[in-house]
C-alpha cells in the first residue's frame, strides 16, 4: 500500500473516527485521525503526504471553520467538511473559507467515499497555478495595496486609511485577478486555480466568492467597477496593476 492516498479525519466523535478509519482503510487508503482542531494543526505540519482532510465543523476548542482558515494559510490540501447542521449557510461559509466539499451528518460512507475519489481524481487531472509565494511582495491597484507576505489588503483615500487580513480563499482569488489583469477569467478557471477542482456543481459558489471579494474591494454590488462580469464568459479585473518588491 505504498502508493495509498492519505486521508486525515478530524472529528471529536470516537465512533465516527473509528468507522471512517476502518471503512477507508478497507478501500486502500492510509488514514490519520485527530479528535480536535488543535491536535490536527499541530500534527499536520509534520505530515508531508496528506492528500485530503475530512473535517468536522462542531469541534471542541477551535471549530472546523477556524481550523480550515488556519489550514488554508499553509496548504491547499482538499477539505471535505462534515456537519450535523443542515443549514445551507454552513455550506456556503465552509466553501468561502476554502473547503472543497460539504457533507451533512448522518451520511452514507459510500457517498463520502465517492466524493473523496471525485476530488482526488480532479486533483490529478487539474493544472493549478501556484499563487504563493510570489515574485513581488506588493501589488498596487486602484486605491489598494496587497501585501503578499502578511496577506493584508490596504485601502487608502482622502478620508480613510484601513487594513484588513484576507482569508486563504479571498487571497487566492484576488491574486488570480492581480496576476491576470485585463484577462477574462471563466468560472472553471477560477475554480481550478483557487480550489483545484471542477466548478460544474458549484457555479453559484463561484459567484458568491466573487461577490465576497467585491465587498472587500468596496465595490457597488449593482455597478462594480474593479471586477466586472462578462456575461456568459466570466469575470475581469479592469484596474491596472503594479507589482513591486518594496512599499516605497
Amino acid at each position: 500500500m505504498t502508493n495509498a492516498k492519505c486521508i486525515y479525519v478530524v472529528d471529536d466523535d470516537d465512533e465516527i473516527r473509528t468507522l471512517l478509519k476502518t471503512y477507508l482503510e478497507k478501500h486502500q487508503f492510509t488514514v490519520l485521525t485527530a479528535d480536535s482542531g488543535e491536535a490536527f494543526l499541530a500534527n499536520f505540519r509534520a505530515e508531508q503526504d496528506v492528500d485530503l482532510v475530512i473535517l468536522d465543523i462542531m469541534l471542541p476548542g477551535q471549530d472546523g471553520f477556524a481550523v480550515c482558515r488556519s489550514l488554508r494559510t499553509q496548504s491547499q490540501v482538499p477539505v471535505i467538511m462534515l456537519t450535523a447542521n443542515s443549514d445551507e449557510m454552513d455550506r456556503i461559509i465552509g466553501l468561502e473559507i476554502g473547503a472543497d466539499d460539504y457533507l451533512a451528518k448522518p451520511f452514507n460512507p459510500r457517498e463520502l467515499l465517492a466524493r473523496i475519489k471525485a476530488i482526488l481524481r480532479r486533483m490529478e487531472h487539474t493544472e493549478v497555478i501556484e499563487i504563493a509565494p510570489v515574485a513581488h511582495r506588493f501589488y498596487r491597484f486602484a486605491q489598494f495595496t496587497l501585501d503578499t507576505l502578511s496577506r493584508e489588503l490596504h485601502f487608502k483615500d482622502e478620508n480613510k486609511d484601513e487594513k484588513e487580513s484576507l482569508s486563504g480563499a479571498d487571497y487566492n482569488l484576488l491574486m488570480l485577478f492581480l496576476t491576470h489583469p485585463g484577462a477574462v477569467l471563466t468560472r472553471e478557471l477560477i475554480a481550478e486555480n483557487t480550489r483545484g477542482r471542477d466548478s460544474a456543481p458549484l457555479d453559484r459558489f463561484i459567484d458568491v466568492h466573487v461577490s465576497r471579494l467585491r465587498q472587500r474591494l468596496r465595490e457597488d454590488a449593482r455597478q462594480p467597477q474593479l471586477i466586472k462580469t462578462i456575461r456568459g464568459q466570466g469575470y475581469i479585473l479592469t484596474a491596472s496593476v503594479e507589482a513591486i518588491s518594496d512599499a516605497r
